[in-house]
C-alpha cells in the first residue's frame, strides 16, 4: 500500500488536484488500484452543483487517469517523467459520485511503449477499506491513451 507522501514520489499533481488518497496495488507498467475518498470540502462541490454535490465526470476520469500514471511512471525508468492525455475512448457514466462516497480506481495497462501507451479503467464505489460489494458494477469507465512527456 502507498499513502499520499508516497503516491507524490511518482506523479506530479497536488492538492487540490490530486484525485487519488492511496493506492492498495501497484505492479508497475501492469496495473494500479487506488482510492479516492470524496469530500465535502472538495473545491468543486459549491458549484456543481449548489446544494446537491455530483463529483464532475471530467474528473472521475482524471482520479483514473492519476492511478494510470501512478502506473506506468512507477516504472523505473520512466522515473521523471510526465504522462499526458493522448485520447478517451469508451468513456460510460453509470452512477453519480457524491460527498462521503469511497472511489475504487483500478486500472490495467493493456499497452506500454517507450513514448506511451494505453490503459482500461473503471471506478466503483467501494467501502471505506476499498472493498467492493459483491456485484459491484462501475460507475465509470474508460480506455485512455497518454503520451510521456
Amino acid at each position: 500500500m502507498l499513502t499520499t507522501v508516497q503516491i507524490k514520489e511518482y506523479i506530479p499533481q497536488r492538492e487540490p488536484f490530486l484525485m487519488i488518497d492511496e493506492a492498495l496495488e501497484l505492479s508497475p507498467g501492469a496495473r494500479a488500484v487506488c482510492l479516492k475518498r470524496v469530500r465535502a470540502d472538495e473545491f468543486w462541490t459549491v458549484g456543481h452543483f449548489p446544494g446537491n454535490p455530483v463529483m464532475p465526470g471530467v474528473l472521475l476520469i482524471e482520479a483514473m487517469a492519476q492511478a494510470g500514471a501512478l502506473c506506468v511512471l512507477s516504472v523505473p525508468e520512466n522515473k521523471g517523467r510526465n504522462a499526458f492525455f493522448g485520447g478517451l475512448d469508451q468513456c460510460k457514466f453509470r452512477d453519480m459520485v457524491k460527498p462521503g462516497d469511497t472511489l475504487r480506481l483500478e486500472v490495467e495497462i493493456v499497452g506500454l511503449k517507450s513514448r506511451g501507451g494505453k490503459g482500461v479503467a473503471r471506478a466503483y464505489k467501494a467501502a471505506e477499506d476499498g472493498s467492493l460489494p459483491e456485484g459491484a458494477k462501475p460507475v465509470a469507465s474508460c480506455e485512455l491513451t497518454f503520451m510521456y512527456g
